[in-house]
């Protein structure tokens, strides 16, 4: 490792230089970038710990495996078995440490627009600082008084920060299928390729939504139960089609000449998507067959058998799950998305046809104008002129998705008897949410669709 390169990290972790990696051959990066990637790594660093915490198979293999384990877990009043460091209240304490550390970012943050400020050096830099931050308010939440009324109030706060991070992805979802059907509806104006292509990805959402109902249908009914299942997927099925007809009703098309079936196809999949995961997290039914012999009903057969392997369940499913959540901060902290929820959109004429509209650059086109480096990868500083996204919304989503992580990793209301072993067992809380998120968000999208009728003075830039 080069001198250079052990300068340039020193100043990363000590210092306000943007971080980067030693390795030359690595692409550029840009300062806005790299911020949010150490943000976002810190983030997965917790949520790690906070799986640990709740494995009992990990929990075992420590008692076995290390030295001197019981004497050590006493030398640091963990308890004789180190039981306050696992358990769903070890999973509270620490999360409550990391949203405090965001929500304090959040509030140091506020009115931020230039990153040559104070508290932009501080936002962007000191990552060595914020770790050990990080590792003292995690650390300093099992030293809290009357523990079980903080467990008590704490679950509250992180049931409402849970349900208002699901609101912000499917506000963001609901936004996201409108832009991109203004996108390309701007490109059809000059080019009949997008014409083309709105046919083709809409009639490939509606495939995929029929199929996933059929597929739901033959696999999680019978036909001596599973009441609650039929109804479901006939209701979900309905609402997909009542979101349709409206999108190109005459009226709706009289006030929004952008609503079309790209959006609804787009809600039908998330919609069906939903469906589906619901279905899978609600425990499941048993009846007697002929032979007085409890069977279980309302599963695939095949997925019976795959459960029995939990580990590999446990995290392939885990590991998705949690990378779902990462790339959700991640992409509802750009501009474009704080804009979005305070309903700031782009106008018609600007807007550029593009197949990865959504990936469009946060920063300037100018923005290579300065680029540093220090013999490893290079770094752009693409925020010499303002900064490119909102610091403190970045910071109220990832203090919002330490609530959602704690939620899910003690399985909301059932966290007594909460395993990670046991993540994707079906539960009834875990099923009912899913559910009411499958209704906000045809609701929402239904008032995006329905807004401008009943409220014809106001104008609606969606």
């Amino acid at each position: 490792m080069s001198a250079h390169c052990c300068a340039g990290q020193l100043a990363c972790c000590c210092g306000i230089a943007a971080c980067s990696l030693c390795c030359k051959c690595c692409p550029k990066i840009k300062q806005s970038t790299s911020t949010r990637f150490m943000y976002a790594l810190y983030f997965m660093l917790v949520t790690i710990i906070c799986c640990v915490m709740m494995s009992t198979t990990v929990a075992n293999e420590m008692k076995t495996h290390i030295p001197f384990y019981k004497q050590m877990c006493k030398s640091i009043q963990a308890g004789e078995m180190c039981e306050k460091l696992v358990g769903y209240s070890a999973v509270y304490k620490v999360c409550f440490g990391m949203a405090c550390f965001f929500f304090l970012f959040f509030l140091f943050t506020i009115k931020i627009n230039s990153s040559k400020s104070c508290r932009a050096y501080v936002h962007n830099g000191f990552w060595l600082i914020k770790l050990i931050l990080l590792a003292a308010m995690c650390s300093g939440a099992f030293f809290i008084p009357d523990q079980d009324t903080f467990l008590n109030a704490w679950r509250y706060v992180g049931a409402t920060g849970g349900f208002l991070f699901i609101a912000i992805q499917l506000i963001l979802l609901v936004e996201f299928t409108h832009k991109w059907n203004k996108n390309w509806t701007a490109g059809a104006k000059h080019k009949q390729m997008w014409n083309g292509l709105l046919a083709l990805v809409t009639l490939m959402l509606y495939s995929v939504a029929v199929a996933a109902l059929v597929l739901m249908a033959l696999l999680y009914t019978h036909s001596e139960g599973c009441m609650y299942n039929k109804v479901l997927i006939g209701v979900h099925g309905g609402l997909c089609l009542i979101v349709s007809l409206v999108a190109i009703s005459p009226c709706v098309q009289n006030r929004q000449p952008h609503s079309g079936l790209l959006q609804s196809g787009v809600i039908s999949c998330y919609v069906m998507y939903l469906t589906f995961s619901a279905l899978s997290s609600k425990p499941p039914e048993t009846i007697l067959d002929e032979n007085n012999r409890n069977i279980t009903i309302c599963v695939p057969e095949f997925s019976q058998d795959l459960h029995r392997d939990e580990n590999l369940v446990t995290g392939l499913g885990t590991t998705i799950l949690f990378g779902c959540i990462l790339y959700s901060c991640l992409t509802s902290t750009t501009r474009a998305s704080s804009e979005a929820l305070r309903g700031i959109y782009g106008t018609p004429e600007s807007e550029v046809a593009r197949c990865c509209f959504c990936c469009m650059p946060d920063g300037d086109a100018d923005a290579e104008e300065h680029i540093e480096k220090r013999g490893g990868q290079s770094v752009i500083y693409d925020e010499k002129k303002g900064t490119v996204y909102s610091y403190a919304y970045f910071h109220f989503v990832f203090f919002l998705a330490s609530l959602y992580v704690m939620m899910t990793v003690t399985h909301w209301f059932h966290y007594e008897s909460a395993q990670i072993e046991k993540f994707f067992t079906g539960t009834w809380s875990i099923f009912w949410i899913k559910m009411a998120s499958c209704w906000v968000c045809v609701c929402l999208y239904l008032w995006t669709l329905i807004a401008p009728l009943c409220c014809p003075t106001r104008e609606f830039s969606v």
